[in-house]
């Protein structure tokens, strides 16, 4: 049963030596000419103003999460849609259900505020 796996294991093989290879002669071949303007720290395009372990603000990280829970979400319409006609009436009805209690989710956030920024 393990040599059903042998062809997956060579096309991971083969893969891994081709990206090594790549950023190898990358490496090897690509410009060395460092100065200080490139060495230098920057913000943006901007020269750094504050200190890089400054506190950030909470909304950046709510902001985050958020985007990630409804990307997230939005990423199970896809299996869904390929099976929807073998799953009948039960799972449409599952994924209006599992839908309508995201956007109940949204709407919350909404309310509180949590996508507004000031």
């Amino acid at each position: 049963m393990l040599e059903n796996y042998l062809p997956i294991l060579v096309f991971i093989g083969i893969g891994v030596v081709i990206g090594a290879i790549a950023i190898a002669v990358g490496f090897l071949l690509g410009p060395h000419k460092p100065d200080s303007e490139k060495n230098s720290p920057y913000e943006c395009g901007f020269e750094a103003f504050e200190d890089s372990r400054m506190k950030f603000d909470v909304r950046y990280y709510l902001v985050a999460i958020l985007f990630i829970i409804f990307d997230l979400e939005i990423a199970f319409l896809f299996p869904w849609a390929i099976v929807l006609e073998d799953i009948g009436l039960f799972g449409f009805l599952a994924m209006v259900l599992f839908l309508g209690i995201l956007v109940i989710g949204f709407i919350y956030e909404w309310k509180k505020g949590a996508l507004e920024w000031e």
